[in-house]
């Protein structure tokens, strides 16, 4: 089973990627971890690096989730035929979840460092919808227009029907 999961910042990549690894046992990734440097905040990673180690993971490991706003390192997973999953709840949606978000301890020292940014992560998934570049609607369409593997648009919230339907998508290993 491989699955790449693409959206928005809030629109469910890492709840979902953390359900189908529970359920599946496979290995997550949350690109976040490769595409910024450790423990600094907005400050990005070499690209080249970032790929080379997004690469090396799908490699590595026979079966993953792998979820990310980051069109660009997506792309590179697509290498290895993963179904395609864009989530696009719409921006309502996105905000609502990043306001009842939980504490993120991988990403922040505390829940108030979290709350602090706050306005700027609610301004960041509004502007989805207008902003160019790796990180934007257009990039996330435009990926998965051109993407000839497995793919599904997702719209909706998705319940343990949906993660039982990905079954379909585990092959037994040659």
């Amino acid at each position: 089973m491989r699955i790449a999961i693409l959206g928005n910042s809030g629109s469910g990549k890492s709840t979902l990627a953390r359900r189908i690894a529970a359920r599946y046992g496979v290995e997550p990734l949350d690109l976040d971890g490769f595409a910024w440097e450790p423990g600094k905040i907005a400050v990005p990673r070499d690209p080249a690096a970032a790929l080379n180690d997004v690469e090396t993971f799908c490699t590595h490991h026979p079966e993953w989730v792998i979820e990310g706003c980051y069109a660009n390192l997506i792309a590179a997973t697509l290498k290895a035929s993963p179904l395609l999953l864009f989530l696009e709840p719409g921006v309502e949606v996105c905000l609502s979840h990043c306001r009842n978000r939980p504490w993120e301890p991988h990403k922040y020292a505390s829940k108030a460092d979290q709350d602090e940014k706050l306005a700027f992560l609610l301004d960041w998934v509004r502007d989805y919808y207008v902003r160019e570049g790796d990180l934007s609607l257009d990039a996330h369409q435009t990926l998965f227009k051109n993407y000839g593997g497995p793919k599904q648009m997702v719209r909706e919230p998705v319940g343990p029907s949906f993660i039982e339907a990905l079954a379909a998508h585990r092959t037994e290993p040659s």
